[in-house]
C-alpha cells in the first residue's frame, strides 16, 4: 500500500473511531464520572477529550496550516460535555481532505514546527503524521479503559473493524 492510502485509510479510521467512541456509553456517565480523576494523564474523560481536541487542532495547525500555536497542552477548550464533543467530532474530519491533496513525494519531507517551549524542530513527515492519529488512538483507549472502570461498556475500536466494514462495502 503506499504511504498517500495508508494515511488516507489512517484518516477514516480517526473519524471513524472518534464518532464510535463519542456515540459510545460517554453520554450516560454523570456528570460527576465525567469529571471524576481516573488516573488519566489528563485526568478525567472530560480533560481526556479536551486534550484530544486541543492536540488535534495543534497537529492539524502544524501540518496543514504551517503554523505553530503554542497552547498548554491541558487547556480546556471547552467546560461543556456537548461542546467538546460536537467540536472534537468537527476537529477529526479535517484530515483526510487535506491529505487528499497532498503530492505522494510530500511524505519523504520534513515536518518543521516550533514546540510550546519555543524549541524549532524538524521531523520526518510521514512518521510525525502517523504520530497525530497514534496519539488519538492512545487517549480514546484511555477513555474506554476510563469507560470500563465506571462499569460502562467501551466500544470497540479497533482498526481492524473499520478496515472490516470497508471490506464488506
Amino acid at each position: 500500500m503506499s504511504l498517500p492510502n495508508y494515511f488516507a485509510s489512517l484518516g477514516r479510521y480517526h473519524v471513524w473511531a472518534t464518532n464510535k467512541l463519542l456515540a459510545s456509553n460517554l453520554k450516560n456517565l454523570s456528570d460527576a464520572d465525567w469529571r471524576r480523576d481516573c488516573g488519566l494523564f489528563f485526568r478525567s474523560v472530560h480533560g481526556t477529550l479536551n486534550h484530544l481536541l486541543v492536540a488535534d487542532n495543534l497537529w492539524y495547525a502544524r501540518f496543514a496550516e504551517g503554523r505553530s500555536p503554542r497552547i498548554p497542552l491541558d487547556t480546556e477548550l471547552h467546560t461543556d460535555r456537548r461542546a467538546v464533543c460536537e467540536a472534537l467530532a468537527q476537529a477529526v474530519t479535517r484530515w483526510s481532505p487535506w491529505l487528499a491533496t497532498l503530492a505522494p513525494e510530500r511524505y519523504d519531507g520534513e515536518l518543521a514546527y516550533t514546540r510550546n517551549n519555543g524549541e524549532q524542530v524538524r521531523i520526518p513527515f510521514a512518521p510525525a503524521l502517523g504520530h497525530v492519529f497514534n496519539h488519538a488512538t492512545h487517549h480514546r483507549g484511555q477513555v474506554t479503559a476510563a469507560l470500563t472502570g465506571m462499569v460502562q461498556p467501551g466500544p470497540e475500536l479497533d482498526w481492524v473493524y473499520l478496515l472490516q466494514q470497508e471490506a464488506k462495502q
